[in-house]
């Protein structure tokens, strides 16, 4: 307990150094903090979990994915062929429509991008939990009707209840007016919106009757994912055998794979980005960390050479004196380190209700609760690889050779 009270005492001994210290370790806690629950986000969802697991069925050769619509019907069908304990428990269909509010101005501010599912499946998708089932209910029965991401909807300028015109930029010809009934759920829809398939298909249908019987060109291309419920990953390889089995679904071809697997491969186009924030920029962040805290020590332990050798003659042991020294440091990378992670994720988390960061389809990540150990992890260990040095050469001072030079 003396040595941790003077430990505090040392440390208020110099407070600029110590605040300057700190700030800079509060800054790079908190880079790394965004990076490790970036990184963190993407591996949950790459990444296969045990239990209940979904599959994802699109087009083997193209990307995006352009399937007929009568695909939705024909997967499902053979699905069911299953045996009981490999039988999907639940199917999502996927259809994208793109466009503007603004033909003669096109900009991002002004575009928008909608999946079209069938309302009663949205509960499959993830993070899809909060959503009112009143606007589940809502969708469904009105046909023209829109969720929409609340960082959207103010993008737009638009807000629930009102009705809007969509100038379609993947489907040309079919605009669609949409009735907002309400808000997705934050962070992850927050720049997305959900419309009711059965309107699209509709729009398709008008668009043949008014051509004379001419189809729209991406009539037999408006499936984009097929999505089931599988009671395990043993299901999902038993289904995709059934599925890919050669003499089906072959105009075009189909691959099916974890939802973990179709997500990396939508990430695949930033791998090289995300390679260098992991393996790279974070160890040179570490690094830099290491070299602050060494230099702050360092200086210190210069400046208290004599009192060191003070304190040696009145009975303190070199372990002592190491102990000391590592100590401060990592009373102050440990304090530091809890105080920024804590602080970033009711930041984050609470007031910004997620960070801004549009990677793929991921508009924006949350701190994970895991950040919490983070912090004083990275104090810690940055601490112990910057004092250890320093520390060293304050244990092994010499009490003879300092009064000498005293003297």
């Amino acid at each position: 307990m003396k040595l941790f009270l003077l430990m505090l005492k040392n440390l208020r001994r110099n407070l600029l150094r110590t605040t300057l210290t700190c700030l800079a370790l509060l800054v790079l806690v908190f880079i790394v903090t965004l990076i490790w629950s970036f990184l963190h986000m993407l591996d949950s969802f790459t990444t296969a979990k045990a239990g209940e697991q979904k599959a994802i069925v699109s087009e083997r050769w193209q990307f995006p994915s352009m399937m007929p619509w009568s695909y939705a019907s024909a997967l499902e069908a053979e699905l069911e062929k299953l045996p009981p304990e490999y039988r999907p428990t639940g199917y999502m269909t996927w259809q994208f429509y793109g466009g503007t509010l603004d033909p003669t101005k096109m900009s991002p501010e002004n575009s928008l991008f909608m999946f079209g599912m069938e309302p009663r499946a949205l509960k499959m998708m993830d993070e899809m939990d909060d959503l009112d089932p009143a606007l589940i209910k809502k969708l469904e029965e009105d046909k023209q009707g829109l969720l929409i991401g609340r960082d959207k909807a103010k993008t737009l300028g638009v807000q629930a209840g009102k009705t809007m015109t969509v100038t379609s930029l993947n489907y040309k010809g079919v605009n669609l007016e949409f009735h907002v009934l309400g808000y997705l759920p934050d962070t992850r829809y927050g720049q997305s919106a959900v419309m009711n398939r059965q309107y699209l298909l509709d729009a398709l249908d008008d668009y043949k009757r008014k051509n004379n019987g001419t189809p729209h060109p991406m009539a037999d291309k408006t499936l984009g994912l097929f999505w089931f419920q599988a009671k395990s990953l043993k299901a999902i390889e038993v289904a995709t055998e059934l599925l890919e089995a050669p003499g089906k679904f072959t105009q075009p071809a189909i691959k099916c794979e974890t939802a973990s697997s179709g997500i990396a491969s939508f990430i695949e186009p930033y791998r090289d980005m995300l390679w260098g924030m992991r393996w790279i920029l974070t160890p040179a962040i570490l690094f830099v960390m290491a070299l602050v805290i060494a230099n702050a020590i360092s200086i210190s332990v210069r400046e208290r050479r004599t009192e060191m050798a003070v304190m040696k003659v009145l009975g303190f042991r070199p372990g002592q004196i190491l102990t000391l020294v590592l100590g401060e440091t990592l009373l102050l990378g440990v304090l530091t380190g809890f105080f920024c992670t804590g602080l970033t994720y009711v930041v984050v988390n609470l007031v910004m209700h997620g960070m801004k960061f549009g990677v793929a389809f991921f508009p924006a990540f949350l701190i994970p609760i895991d950040a919490l150990w983070w912090g004083p992890a990275i104090g810690a260990g940055t601490a112990l690889a910057g004092s250890l040095v320093p520390a060293l050469g304050a244990r092994s001072i010499k009490v003879s050779e300092v009064f000498s030079k005293v003297a």
